[in-house]
């Protein structure tokens, strides 16, 4: 089965070893080993999907990844992604990609997006859409939202643009939440909420964590200012992030003026 994942997933790991990276994680049992599962991830780096891969095939899940569609406009990547049945994701017409997913999920796949659409300057987790929460409310699938931490040191956003920084021996964790059930009649914004919450404490559990922390005195731009680092606030952040008209604000996380002052 998969063997095209199968040999990617190795090319992933062989950088990860020349990397010498410590990648760990936690709470990979509340991953289902069959059936249909909807992973909802926070994103704080271009490569989180790796790492999130890494852990999830542990487990004997892999996971079908709703990838941004320019993806697919990279010569030779397409072949990869299709086989790897991962789903293009087109922001001004995402029906095709909802449809294909729910697709998936019907045949008992496991799909896993990241619902701030976009990677946080903030660091914290920023607007969600709704999507994910939606194919889980039609198909019964349970979320399970899970926190990256520590690739936003290799790869990332920032003020100025951070260069890629391949240091070796880097520590990267990785949190799996509990399932969230989302039943037929429960209401998608509502649980868009409940979802941003559970990833906001998965999240904030990591960068607490006293490895993760920066040095005192260290100009920290990788790590959130509500926790003492030097990233923008959500405040600055919302002038950078570009979400999409229809994302849920916060009710979770810090700085909740910020959303509110700003409509």
């Amino acid at each position: 089965m998969d063997p095209v994942y199968r040999v990617v997933n190795g090319l992933g790991r062989a950088a990860l070893r020349a990397l010498a990276l410590d990648v760990r994680w936690t709470g990979i049992e509340h991953l289902p080993r069959t059936g249909p599962v909807v992973v909802a991830a926070t994103h704080v780096s271009y490569p989180d999907f790796v790492f999130i891969e890494r852990a999830a095939v542990s487990a004997g899940r892999y996971l079908r990844f709703m990838t941004r569609h320019d993806v697919w406009e990279v010569p030779v990547v397409p072949w990869f992604m299709d086989r790897m049945r991962h789903v293009p994701v087109n922001r001004q017409v995402p029906a095709h990609a909802y449809l294909r997913a729910r697709s998936l999920l019907q045949e008992g796949e496991a799909i896993s997006g990241f619902p701030e659409a976009g990677i946080s300057y903030s660091f914290t987790v920023r607007s969600l859409m709704g999507g994910l929460v939606s194919l889980a409310r039609e198909t019964g699938a349970p979320v399970v939202p899970v926190a990256v931490w520590g690739t936003q040191r290799i790869f990332s956003v920032g003020v100025p643009a951070p260069p890629i920084d391949l240091t070796r021996n880097r520590r990267v964790d990785l949190a799996f939440g509990a399932p969230m059930y989302v039943a037929p009649g429960d209401d998608v914004t509502g649980r868009t909420h409940d979802l941003g919450h559970a990833l906001t404490d998965l999240l904030e559990g990591l960068q607490l964590l006293p490895h993760h922390r920066p040095r005192p005195g260290e100009v920290a731009t990788w790590y959130p200012a509500h926790l003492g680092g030097h990233a923008p606030t959500r405040q600055q952040a919302q002038r950078l992030d570009v979400m999409p008209f229809n994302a849920v604000r916060p009710s979770w996380g810090p700085d909740l003026d910020a959303f509110d002052a700003s409509g």
